[in-house]
């Protein structure tokens, strides 16, 4: 708390280093595009961290603001696939396609619930068929 989040990253990275971890999740508070100084961090941290994988997370529920959140954000720091949360609610999904086709990146996770186990790998033809139906 208080800390540089860069610091605060690098250092988990060395103590899993340390402990013979593969894997390091950094999950950094939302961000707006639009506030400099958070996305000045987050470049700060990918600069300090060099990660193999970055995923933008949106909400399904905002549509065409989460596509806009997602090119803004494409931007600044380049992503790898995004993470479409709150699947499990009246969202159809069409954020996704929009998001996918907007960045050009692919949709590789789905949240659909509120426990860790709830995170699906993205299924098209359940989007198609949300959409569809």
């Amino acid at each position: 708390r208080g800390g540089d989040a860069a610091a605060v990253s690098r250092d988990a990275i060395e103590s899993a280093k340390a402990k013979g971890e593969d894997i390091v999740i950094i999950d950094t508070a939302g961000r707006m595009q639009n506030k400099t100084n958070l996305m000045n961090e987050l470049q700060k941290i990918h600069r300090v961290t060099e990660p193999h994988l970055v995923l933008f997370v949106a909400d399904a529920l905002a549509g065409n603001d989460a596509v806009m959140q997602a090119t803004e954000f494409q931007k600044i720091l380049t992503f790898d696939g995004a993470v479409l949360s709150k699947l499990d609610t009246d969202a159809r999904g069409g954020a996704a396609l929009s998001i996918a086709h907007a960045t050009g990146r692919p949709i590789v996770l789905a949240g659909v619930g509120q426990e860790y186990n709830d995170l699906e790998l993205f299924n098209p033809k359940w989007l198609l068929d949300s959409i569809l139906n």
